[in-house]
């Protein structure tokens, strides 16, 4: 009964889909092409072996099924509905909930999707019909859950390549390390080290996969990365050939690294976020060794009910006390973690909002600003007093990577924010002192491209604002750049052909992450294009807009994030 019950309720999603008209079915009505694609991310725990629980409600799968479904589910669904199918920025899909819907509405709901954003998998020609049904399947099965990562299995990965006491004592190249660009190849497993004054490749350091981000310690000498697969390296810049002198895994899945910046503890810990398992750890900064595990599993801010795989999403460091930040998705807490003593860590747990993703400090470097990225809103906490000061309605999807901040002529310092989801940039007042009336609250909302922006980036020394769109279906937009004179903000944007700039062949040529040199005199974009396509660098003058010089390296596959050591080492942006 239940069964037909729920096949009758199918049809008539199928029958709503399908009136829709196929163009409306394939765009994932409600979801925005660019956060399908930003969504869309394959998981590292693909790979990863778990065990198959047989549930005897559940329909019959054999091994090779459960096997192939797994595969599919990390490949595609897990960033959306979480590893234990819990729910993230999707819905739960556990047994308690899919079972009672069946096999035949599952396959449905599944091929033809959803009004709210379920993608249309089938229907897109993603899934065969087969495959639809053994995704249909397996979602009624119990999770199967991936393997802890522990102290055990964290120093089992440990190496030190160059210990401290071989490490050199003074800087042994003629690099300008300040204007030094770590260039992350996505899908080769590397970091691209780029002398920013000429322009040239000084070393292509093997990585873990797809490097997310890379920070700079305090005192500038070495260079964290960290991979999806959460493997951390790290790079000693003195180095003759800056390399790798230490690495470690500390899970299974990760994005989130940096380092300790409060004065007297300059370089002294590292620490590191996972999505797999849900906890941080932190380590000895020199050296990687792990020190000290902690757990994010836990409460979610509002309802209140037990999450039980809250995801590490950023971390940075405190300018004003031995803090790190750390920042938790799904429980919607934001963790003001001291290591001032590290035997004994104190914890001071903020609400801000679910959905916790990205973030940068404000011009004071005191206020945190948090993207809650599917809860629409901006969380600033303050890192002096440790408490949250405010949650701001801003766009959907803010994503600003950390942020730009700049003075605004008619309503003082601002932090803007780009949107996957629509064409708003939101700027957000940040001083509550000589600008109160102006702090906290959205003062300037302005019109950019389109959709599917990653970074908004400016720079203390320049009145230019540029924001790009690299993941807008149209590649008129997603190979341009928007900019915006900051001095004549109603004026508008200009376009910029970055990736015409780069005389490159085919490809997708999404042009993303505005990052500028320490002078602050020159912008930065990635040109990135599939792994089998050539990519490149452009660099534009910031004064004139014009183009200066565009980076072509046959080892330049698809490089996406760059960090300059500079402005990552002192929080510019």
């Amino acid at each position: 009964m239940v069964r037909k019950a729920g096949f009758a309720a199918g049809m008539m999603l199928a029958s709503l889909a399908l009136m829709a008209g196929a163009d409306e079915a394939a765009s994932h009505k409600n979801m925005p092409p660019a956060e399908a694609a930003f969504q869309a991310g394959s998981s590292p725990l693909v790979d990863v072996e778990m065990y198959q629980d047989i549930n005897p409600k559940a329909p019959h799968m054999t091994k090779t099924e459960f096997d192939r479904a797994r595969q599919i589910y990390f490949e595609r669904c897990a960033g959306c509905h979480g590893v234990l199918r819990k729910g993230a920025t999707g819905k739960p899909l556990t047994p308690d909930k899919t079972l009672a819907s069946g096999t035949e509405y599952l396959k449905v709901f599944i091929k033809y999707g959803s009004p709210a954003g379920m993608p249309n998998w089938g229907t897109s020609g993603e899934l065969t019909d087969d495959e639809v049904d053994l995704m249909a399947r397996y979602i009624q099965q119990t999770p199967p859950q991936p393997p802890e990562f522990g102290l055990a299995e964290m120093k089992a990965t440990w190496k030190e390549v160059v210990p401290p006491a071989k490490r050199p004592t003074r800087k042994m190249n003629g690099y300008n390390l300040d204007n030094l660009f770590s260039t992350t190849l996505r899908d080769t497993g590397e970091v691209a080290l780029i002398d920013g004054d000429t322009k040239k490749i000084i070393n292509i350091v093997k990585t873990g996969y797809a490097v997310h981000i890379s920070r700079t310690s305090a005192s500038g000498r070495y260079l964290f990365v960290i991979g999806r697969d959460a493997k951390i390296n790290l790079i000693d810049l003195w180095m003759e050939k800056p390399d790798n002198v230490a690495e470690i895994r500390v899970g299974l899945e990760a994005r989130s690294v940096d380092t300790s910046k409060y004065k007297g503890y300059e370089d002294k810990y590292a620490i590191a976020g996972s999505y797999w398992p849900p906890q941080y750890v932190i380590m000895d900064g020199a050296t990687l060794e792990p020190l000290k595990i902690m757990s994010t599993r836990g409460m979610t801010v509002g309802e209140q009910e037990y999450h039980p795989e809250p995801r590490v999403a950023s971390i940075v460091a405190s300018h004003f006390k031995p803090e790190f930040v750390v920042n938790v998705k799904e429980t919607g807490k934001t963790l003001m973690v001291s290591y001032k003593d590290i035997d004994q860590i104190t914890v001071t747990e903020i609400p801000t909002a679910r959905f916790l993703h990205d973030g940068g400090w404000d011009s004071s470097h005191r206020y945190f600003m948090v993207a809650a990225n599917q809860s629409n809103k901006v969380a600033v906490v303050d890192a002096k007093e440790g408490r949250r000061v405010s949650l701001v309605d801003v766009g959907k999807i803010p994503h600003p990577g950390r942020g730009a901040n700049f003075v605004d002529p008619q309503y003082g310092p601002v932090w803007a924010t780009g949107h996957l989801g629509s064409e708003d940039i939101s700027l957000i007042g940040t001083d509550p002192v000589k600008h109160k009336a102006n702090a906290w609250k959205v003062v300037r909302t302005l019109k950019g491209q389109g959709g599917g922006s990653l970074f908004i980036k400016t720079h203390p020394r320049s009145r230019n604002l540029w924001v790009d769109t690299a993941l807008n279906p149209d590649p008129a937009i997603s190979q341009s750049i928007a900019v915006y004179d900051i001095d004549h903000l109603d004026k508008g944007y200009a376009v910029l052909p970055i990736a015409e700039w780069a005389g490159l062949g085919e490809g997708a040529k999404r042009v993303l992450q505005p990052e500028y040199n320490a002078r602050g005199d020159e912008v930065w974009f990635s040109i990135w294009s599939a792994k089998n396509q050539q990519s490149a660098i452009v660099v534009v003058d910031d004064r004139t807009r014009k183009l200066k010089a565009v980076i072509k390296d046959p080892r330049l596959i698809t490089p996406t994030g760059k960090f300059n050591v500079y402005n990552t080492q002192h929080d510019i942006y």
